[in-house]
Order: C-alpha cells, then structure tokens, then sequence
C-alpha cells in the first residue's frame, strides 16, 4: 500500500531553491520509498551497502563523479569525507536539487551539513505516518487504543507485520544497533533495562538521577545515552513555557516517545485490554497526542517550537504552541465524555495569562468536536487538522 506522505510537497517545492536536500528521521520511517517515488528521475545509491561505503570512503572525489547529478545518496553519515566534496561541486555548478541526502543519524548528518553544507541545503525530517495520512488511506483505526498500541511504522501497514514483531526486530536490528555506533554500550542487558526504565517514565518530568539510580549507571551515562536515542529520532524532551506570569515553575523537561508503538513494546504491553481502564491510559494517549503534533509541524516541513507548563503547585498544561499569533493552550484528556471541570487547568492559565492572545482546547478520546464558552473540544483524530 502506498500512502502519500505530508511532506512531500514541502520537499518537491524546495528542489528549485537549494542544491541540496536533506532527509533525515528515525529508521524504516519510510524515508527511502518518499525519495525513489517523488524522484524517479533521480538515480539512487545507499551507503548501507559495504561496496559503495567503501567506495565514497576511499575514493570520495572517484564516487561523486559517478554521482554526481540528480542522485540520492541514503545513510549519507556514513561518509563524512563526500560533504566537503558536495559542498565544491554544488558552488560550482549552481544546479538547484542536485543532491538529496538521507540518514537516519540526526547527530552525524546534522554535524556534517553544519559544517560543510550551511546555507546550501534544506533538511526536512520524516517520521512514522500521523493521523492524516493514516486517514486518508483508510488504515486509521476508530479505536485510539488499536493505534497506540500498533504504532505507526509504515511497514506494519504496508507489508502486515504483526507489531510485536516487528517492534522485537526493530529493537535488536536498529535500536541498538544504532545507538550503539553513537555511543559505546559496553552491557547491552543494561540498557535494555534503561530502555524499559526510561518507557516507564514517558510523558513525566525528566529525572537523570532517579533513572540512573534504578539502572545503576551514572547520570552522565544516562545523559549521554538519552542523547543518542534523540539524535536516532527514538525519544524527544518537552521543554517548559517560559513565561512564569509570577508562579514558581518546573524547570526541566518532560520526555516522550515519537512512536507509542515501539512505547508499548518496552512497556511489555500486547493487547488493547492491558491498557483499558488502567492509569497507565492517560500517559499513553498524552504521548500519542503530543508526538502526533511533533510528526505534523515535521510533516509540513517546517520547524516550530511547543512547551508544556506546570508550576509548584501542581497546575499544568500539557501542550502549548503558537499559531498566527495566537497560543494555543491545549489539555489532553484519555476520557471519551469530556466533563466542565476538566478545563480547570486552562481556565486557571488564562486567569495569570492576563493579556495573552489565548485559544484554549481540550483533545479527548471522544469522537465529538464540540465549541463551548469555556474552550474548543477537539476528537483526537481531528487534532492538527
């Protein structure tokens, strides 16, 4: 099944406005299937394969001049000596759209474009299908809970795997494959442990020492460790609103998956009843939610910033963001009734918000969307729409 990903246009739009172009994203997000369908005129060759690593390794200026126009090079990272040579040619050429490079390593592809391509490339990120997508091919499933649990993985959807799966493969082929090229795991049954640890905490304040005395490692390693699963697209950190309006607030960031169905898997959770009516719904559904509006700012091709807030006393948004000058104040609620006492929170952020531009939302498991005095009720698969 081919689905047509957001970000397609944003990408086909810049071909003409820079010479080269930057695909990053996790693993197996479909990064490689977008490029070969969106640009079949172009021809392909993958770092992945050890003849052509070795190739652009030992003979960089030899391989681009095999590649040298109209190419997609996938897991670019893997030669860090071509950048240098790119960045000359595409000064020479003036071709826009010239190279397309792809990789799954935020960390190295970033530092190698930093460095050698600033100004001459434009970096999109690609992740697993969002709600729209998945909605406009008819593979969305009307039980939130369904999609939770199998995630939102292409592969699953294009070819059927069974998510628990292809959640155990792509743990020990990718996760800790990658990770640790980024980092040197020295006891793989230790970060396993971290790795279910840190499941446990998605969608809370982030606690470095509280994780590393559980997994009794450093908090320097956790540190580091939690770094390389960002820069492989596995977690991201929620930072906190910066505006205090005279309140004490929570400092430090909170953490969440970018896929609730690799989440799930580390949680050991198999089947939609482990997670009815058990306290462990709220965090799931949140972490959907929040990674659903991540994967749409992505998808459209653009970066944007978004905060949650939380101050001494315990009150807390868990989602804010502006748009056309306006914050957008957003509570997230796993209960398919929405009741008036669940916009206590917003309600109480507008009161020391005085003056700001607010647009107060609730996202639920419910199907309705509704537009009451109080706020905008919105159906979970509705929102970012």
């Amino acid at each position: 099944m081919r689905i047509k990903r957001n970000i397609s246009n944003a990408i086909l739009g810049t071909l003409s406005k820079y010479p080269v172009i930057g695909l990053t994203g996790p693993r197996q997000s479909g990064k490689t299937t977008l490029l070969k369908t969106l640009l079949q005129d172009y021809s392909y060759v993958s770092l992945e394969n050890p003849d052509n690593r070795d190739f652009a390794l030992s003979d960089p200026n030899g391989f681009l001049k095999r590649y040298s126009t109209k190419v997609i090079i996938d897991e670019a990272q893997r030669a860090p000596a071509l950048f240098s040579y790119i960045q000359s040619i595409v000064d020479d050429s003036g071709i826009m759209g010239q190279f397309i490079l792809s990789g799954s390593q935020n960390f190295h592809l970033m530092q190698e474009i930093t460095q050698s391509l600033a100004g001459r490339v434009a970096i999109f990120k690609l992740f697993p299908f969002d709600f729209q997508e998945m909605q406009e091919s008819n593979i969305l499933n009307e039980d939130y809970i369904v999609n939770l649990i199998n995630g939102f993985y292409p592969a699953l959807y294009d070819r059927g795997i069974k998510p628990q799966s292809y959640y155990s493969n792509y743990f020990q082929t990718y996760l800790q494959r990658d990770v640790s090229e980024l980092i040197e795991v020295k006891n793989q049954s230790v970060f396993k442990k971290f790795l279910r640890i840190i499941a446990t905490r998605a969608g809370q304040i982030l606690n470095m020492n509280s994780i590393a005395n559980e997994c009794g490692i450093s908090q320097p390693t956790v540190k580091s460790w939690l770094s390389a699963l960002e820069s492989s697209y596995i977690i991201f950190t929620l930072s906190p609103y910066y505006e205090n309006f005279g309140k004490r607030l929570i400092k430090s960031p909170k953490l969440y998956f970018y896929d609730t169905g690799l989440l799930c898997y580390l949680l050991r959770i198999k089947e939609a009843q482990e997670i009815y009516n058990q306290p462990i719904k709220g965090s799931l559904f949140e972490n959907m939610i929040i990674a659903e509006h991540a994967k749409r700012i992505y998808h459209m091709g653009e970066e944007d910033d978004y905060w949650f807030w939380r101050d001494s006393n315990g009150n807390e948004i868990d989602l804010l963001y502006y748009k056309s000058g306006m914050l957008y104040v957003t509570e997230i609620k796993a209960n398919q009734t929405v009741m008036s006492n669940q916009f206590k929170g917003l309600e109480y952020f507008e009161r020391n918000a005085k003056g700001k531009k607010l647009i107060k939302q609730l996202v639920y498991a419910g199907e309705e969307n509704q537009d009451r005095n109080i706020g905008k009720v919105i159906s979970w698969k509705d929102f970012g729409k």
